[in-house]
């Protein structure tokens, strides 16, 4: 019983190791492309047509 929990408590420490690096590693992408995606929608609404009604 002892071995199982042990088992899984390093499995639950390796897990957050895996997901502590991809988090560490996907975040300046992550960020970077929020700040695009929001400058897009920033272009988008300031130059985009007087009324959307016109394109239905």
């Amino acid at each position: 019983m002892f071995w199982k929990i042990l088992g899984v408590v390093a499995l639950v420490w390796l897990a957050l190791i895996v997901v502590g690096a991809l988090v560490k590693a996907l975040f300046p992408i992550v960020m970077i492309s929020a700040v695009v995606f929001g400058l897009y929608l920033l272009y988008k609404a300031l130059s985009g047509s007087k009324s959307t009604a016109d394109k239905m």
